[in-house]
């Protein structure tokens, strides 16, 4: 370039598509998008001394769009910002225009977040779960297909994994679900027998109390207690290993993960949740024996020998068939969120609560269903 105009001279072979001759910064070829990378890095490392005055020649330009005219209108800034100035008078009626067009645009403010109405909004909730329940039923598919042939070789299933499942889904949960359904029983005793007490039908609080553990309580209250404390487990675990690729891991050694980590979990949570609500059960009934007791002057003996005369044998068989279905459905649903993460460690936490939330809703779906069913069966 010529002595005081500050710079370097550039060739065709240094930077292809721009040339800086003394001062005429002839452009060729492409100047869209793709074709930018290079020119950018160039246009950077140019200087001007202060005063200088150069001429944007765009003859040999084949292409121009938004994107190059952005670049130059850049290089137009910065230029300007050392006292330089790049002439662009010269140009086609079409490049100038472009560039004008640029630097009305590039000098607007930012346009404000659009919000979202409340229809919008709604709608895009209703696919989202839309699409999230069928992918729910696909995995419920996958993992029936997976099952039921391993159902007729069960020497093939892992059963140590199964027992030791048991152990933390079952045995673990005792203490916690003890003691918050014996305090059930105490609430639904001294919330029943206050009103039953004017009639002195104090009896009746027997009845009361069976029928209502036996049917919902106990089975209700060991799903939601499952469901918070091993179904986030579950989704914690699995969620956990798609983000160490450990699940890629076992599928490159051949074992589909559906039978080292979901099968296991179903299995033992469906022969532990039918124990747990047993065990619920009893310590609900106690709860509320205690209270009757202390009360309501209904007796332990007196409480006991009033449990066969209150309780048909289907209101026991009601709550524990509920409680495998419970169990399938907690399992499945915290396995499903734990293989939905996706990204970092952040969605493995979503996906916990998602799991919690979504398990104890089916639960209670499920069961409104079944207490129809059952009282169109009579049962």
């Amino acid at each position: 370039m010529r002595p005081g105009m500050g710079g370097t001279d550039l060739s065709a072979e240094q930077a292809p598509g721009v040339a800086l001759d003394g001062t005429v910064l002839a452009c060729r070829g492409d100047w869209t998008a793709p074709q930018l990378n290079g020119m950018a890095r160039v246009l950077n490392s140019l200087q001007a001394e202060h005063g200088a005055r150069w001429e944007l020649d765009t003859t040999a330009v084949s292409r121009l769009d938004t994107a190059g005219a952005l670049l130059l209108h850049r290089l137009r800034q910065r230029l300007a910002q050392q006292g330089a100035e790049l002439d662009v008078s010269h140009l086609s009626d079409h490049h100038r225009h472009l560039l004008d067009l640029v630097r009305e645009t590039d000098s607007l403010p930012p346009p404000p977040p659009r919000r979202e109405g409340m229809i919008e909004a709604v709608g895009r909730r209703t696919v989202d779960t839309g699409r999230e329940a069928l992918d729910f039923v696909a995995f419920l598919g996958e993992l029936a297909l997976d099952f039921f042939p391993r159902l007729l070789r069960p020497h093939r299933l892992r059963w140590k994994q199964i027992i030791a499942e048991i152990e933390i889904a079952g045995v673990r949960a005792i203490p916690i679900l003890g003691l918050l359904v014996f305090l059930t029983g105490v609430v639904i005793a001294y919330q029943g027998g206050t009103p039953l007490e004017r009639y002195g039908a104090n009896i009746f609080l027997v009845d009361l109390l069976v029928i209502t553990m036996l049917r919902e309580m106990a089975p209700l209250m060991t799903a939601i207690i499952v469901a918070g404390r091993t179904g986030s487990s579950y989704a914690a675990q699995i969620g956990t290993m798609r983000i160490t690729e450990e699940i890629d891991a076992l599928r490159v050694t051949g074992i589909t993960p559906y039978e080292m980590l979901v099968l296991p979990k179903v299995v033992a949570l469906v022969l532990a949740m039918p124990l747990l609500t047993l065990f619920a059960d009893v310590v609900g009934v106690l709860g509320g024996m205690v209270v009757a007791n202390a009360m309501f002057d209904v007796g332990f003996t007196e409480f006991i020998q009033r449990i066969p005369d209150a309780m048909a044998p289907s209101s026991f068989w009601v709550g524990i068939i509920k409680a495998p279905v419970f169990a399938v459905i907690i399992a499945a649903v915290g396995c499903y969120h734990g293989f939905s993460v996706r990204g970092s460690t952040e969605s493995v936490g979503r996906a916990t609560t998602r799991s919690v939330v979504h398990g104890i809703f089916l639960v209670i779906v499920v069961d409104a269903i079944f207490s129809v069913i059952f009282n169109l069966l009579g049962l």
